[in-house]
């Protein structure tokens, strides 16, 4: 009998498990091989040693997502709070426009931002209208961070709201009760209670903010170069798949790195860890 179920389990994964050989398994190891090869396939470590050029690049990939990640985080923390705080019914609307943009292409709502930031905008028109000179808005690094809030603050709000929903507020309860403040309540109660969702949501909007470069390309004008635009650049234009492959590789690395050190702060058996 468990021979049996054995197979069947083994039967029922089988997909999975070809999807993750075709899907996951074969581009890592084609990513390896391409890093450490050159042209003719011949064995090469110039690949690797070509990315000390490129280390402006990474720390600025790096700089850029952090700052978006940790506005965003400013931002979702209260955000799913109040909707935790809401009836069913009014957390499933707000839920829904929380994740209404996301029905979007992520083409539509960059281009958008492009429309409301350019010289001759949306904005800059109704500030002409009130009298106040035009602010230069895109093709900056303000402009870059902001397309990343806007397209990846969905990822952090969700895994937040997920846990708060669920949270003891028994325990929250008892803290006030102790003569707790509410900053008190705040930080030595909600927020250690809702580091998993914390730490989720953290890896999720880091993780696509490095690697971006669509967003860089349209509301950074090209002049704000990211680990992603270069990457992209060596496929579509250059055609050096050798050095795209080890500027993915260690793309690839870093951001193992950073969530397996995100995955430090969550237990194993915590809801909205990352991994």
């Amino acid at each position: 009998m468990s021979s049996r179920s054995s197979l069947k389990s083994k039967l029922v994964a089988s997909p999975y498990i070809v999807w993750s050989v075709l899907f996951i398994i074969a581009p890592l190891i084609f990513v390896v091989y391409y890093s450490f090869t050159d042209a003719s396939g011949a064995f090469t470590f110039e690949n690797i040693t070509a990315l000390s050029k490129y280390a402006p690049t990474f720390l600025r990939s790096i700089w850029f997502g952090i700052v978006a990640t940790i506005i965003c985080l400013i931002i979702a923390f209260p955000l799913a709070y109040i909707i935790s705080q809401k009836t069913e019914k009014v957390q499933r609307t707000m839920v829904m426009l929380v994740m209404l943009p996301m029905w979007m292409s992520f083409l539509i709502r960059t281009y958008s931002w492009m429309a409301l930031l350019q010289d001759t905008g949306i904005i800059n028109n109704l500030l002409g209208k009130i009298g106040i000179d035009p602010i230069h808005m895109i093709n900056t690094e303000g402009a870059v961070i902001l397309g990343m809030v806007y397209n990846f603050l969905p990822y952090m709000i969700m895994p937040i709201y997920s846990v708060m929903a669920k949270l003891d507020y028994s325990m929250i309860e008892a803290c006030q009760d102790l003569g707790g403040s509410r900053l008190t309540v705040v930080r030595r109660c909600i927020i250690p209670m809702s580091m998993p969702g914390i730490v989720s949501g953290i890896t999720m909007v880091f993780v696509p903010s490095v690697s971006t470069f669509y967003i860089s390309q349209k509301l950074g004008g090209g002049s704000f170069d990211l680990i992603g635009d270069v990457i992209e650049r060596q496929f579509q234009q250059s055609y050096n798949y050798n050095l795209g492959a080890s500027l993915s590789l260690v793309l690839m690395v870093l951001i193992l790195i950073s969530m397996a050190v995100m995955n430090r702060f969550t237990g194993d058996d915590e809801e909205g860890m990352v991994i």
